[in-house]
């Protein structure tokens, strides 16, 4: 399909002034909504992460995330590590800086406005910010197993790529579910958005990284961030959709 068809069934805004301006009016705006939900949800992470590791780390949860793992290390063949290795690389640092840089450049572009790429950016910013936190605060040691990949001097809890990968392409997704009229993109957006957490979460057990819990606790991350972010940052629309029904 040509480009000018895919950009028609965008709802295109221009809003105000577009400059440098603007661009620090949405930051400071945006920085003002999410600052509270922000540090409410890290206190959370961290919480959860001191239940797991100081509370349940001597019964049948904790025997259930090591039994997994060994499970899933010795049944490991090379065509799935050579496939994991894929989805793992779809959620490393380089590359969600890169697709954030892209996405927050390329929304700019299509929408004439600032709030968009401040929503991505925010929403990979955030996490980021929080599994930091959260990472210094507990001390979790990654499990005793193979490791494919090279282990990163933060704790096993939660697994950020898995949380990255949620923030992310969730929120691609959410901006374009706003945006478009194309079934098409919308279908492909929400497959996308739910695949690769999924696949990236999945690999990174198989590849001896995380314990399940420290991938779920990811994934809780990615979900309650994302939905702050949006309902902070677009009130606008999902009041419109309230007052349609």
């Amino acid at each position: 399909m040509a480009r000018s068809s895919v950009v028609s069934g965008l709802r295109l805004h221009h809003e105000g002034p577009s400059g440098l301006a603007a661009l620090r009016h949405e930051a400071a705006w945006a920085l003002r909504r999410l600052w509270l939900p922000a540090l409410v949800l890290a206190t959370v992470t961290v919480g959860l992460g001191l239940l797991l590791t100081q509370v349940l780390d001597t019964g049948w949860l904790a025997r259930e995330d090591q039994q997994l793992g060994r499970e899933l290390a010795a049944s490991r063949e090379p065509d799935e590590v050579a496939l994991t290795s894929i989805f793992t690389l779809l959620a490393e640092t380089p590359t969600i800086i890169a697709l954030t840089a892209v996405a927050a450049v390329v929304f700019r572009l299509v929408f004439h406005r600032w709030r968009e790429s401040v929503l991505v950016v925010c929403a990979v910013v955030g996490e980021t910010l929080i599994f930091w936190v959260t990472t210094m605060l507990i001390d979790r040691q990654r499990p005793r197993l193979p490791q494919l990949d090279d282990a990163p001097p933060t704790s096993s809890f939660p697994s950020g790529h898995t949380a990255a990968s949620v923030a992310f392409y969730g929120t691609v997704a959410l901006v374009v579910l706003w945006h478009t009229r194309h079934i098409w993109l919308r279908v492909l957006a929400v497959a996308v958005a739910v695949a690769v957490p999924l696949l990236v979460g999945g690999s990174r057990l198989y590849r001896g990284m995380h314990y399940p819990t420290d991938v779920l606790a990811g994934l809780l991350l990615g979900v309650a961030w994302l939905s702050t972010v949006a309902v902070c940052l677009r009130p606008e629309r999902l009041l419109d959709r309230v007052r349609a029904r």
